[in-house]
């Protein structure tokens, strides 16, 4: 199931036009907010954690971040984004979803090497080199790794998806996304051809270690680890919408 998210309130696009581009440091926390949070609040740790930065270092970016009205900061209460600060996040989010794609399509990168070299590249991309991009590529809906890109009016599509570690065994799924966290991962995914739109069948499970036993179209099995299910995201193909049951 998908649905189309629109920021609730809606930067003013008068002051996005007369605000200095952001820097690379702040676009990546603004970046980092919306990606641990969303529209809630995001902790100073897991900010910390998503970037490898010290807490203290993300406590005065933040403090930065509330001076600039991109986002509400009260501490030892999280920071979240404001609507310009949601605006930008999404902006970026775009930016780097379509180089993504647009590296793998047109460049010939590896799937799993895509993810860190947009991480380089995105804050050096204008919004009008993203959106010849997003010409060039067809308008596309998801990135190589299946997230949702924005769109250029900051709405974002939003599918309803459970780790493939939490599916009842016997369901049908299709893989919906995989995580773009850990390099390693994604080069063994991609070797197994698990990758965004492969039909699976969940053949097992084995509560003692959290190894979960998929089949895919072509018969071949795969058992996954408790990590690397968990990359996995599915929207389920079974009538039924139990959860895990061993």
């Amino acid at each position: 199931m998908s649905k189309t998210v629109t920021l609730p309130v809606v930067c003013d696009t008068t002051e996005l036009s007369q605000r200095q581009p952001l820097s690379s440091s702040v676009g990546d926390y603004v970046r980092a907010i919306w990606e641990v949070a969303g529209l809630e609040a995001a902790s100073t740790k897991d900010i910390s954690v998503r970037l490898s930065v010290t807490p203290a270092s993300v406590t005065n970016m933040l403090g930065r971040l509330r001076e600039m009205g991109l986002a509400e900061y009260e501490r030892y209460h999280g920071a979240s984004l404001t609507p310009c600060g949601r605006t930008e996040a999404l902006r970026l989010v775009r930016r780097h979803r379509l180089i993504e794609a647009f590296l793998l399509e047109h460049l010939g990168y590896p799937w799993q090497g895509v993810h860190a070299e947009a991480e380089r590249l995105e804050h050096a991309v204008s919004d009008e080199l993203a959106e010849r991009l997003a010409e060039l590529l067809g308008h596309p809906k998801h990135s190589p790794y299946g997230d949702p890109i924005p769109g250029p009016d900051s709405a974002l599509m939003s599918e309803e998806t459970v780790p493939l570690g939490e599916v009842a065994v016997g369901h049908r799924v299709r893989i919906s996304k995989v995580s773009d966290e850990d390099a390693s991962q994604l080069s063994h995914l991609g070797e197994c051809g698990l990758v965004s739109g492969r039909l699976l069948s969940v053949k097992g499970g084995r509560a003692l270690d959290d190894v979960i036993t998929v089949e895919d179209e072509d018969g071949t099995s795969y058992a996954l680890g408790e990590s690397l299910a968990g990359s996995i995201f599915i929207q389920s193909l079974s009538e039924s919408s139990d959860r895990r049951r061993f």
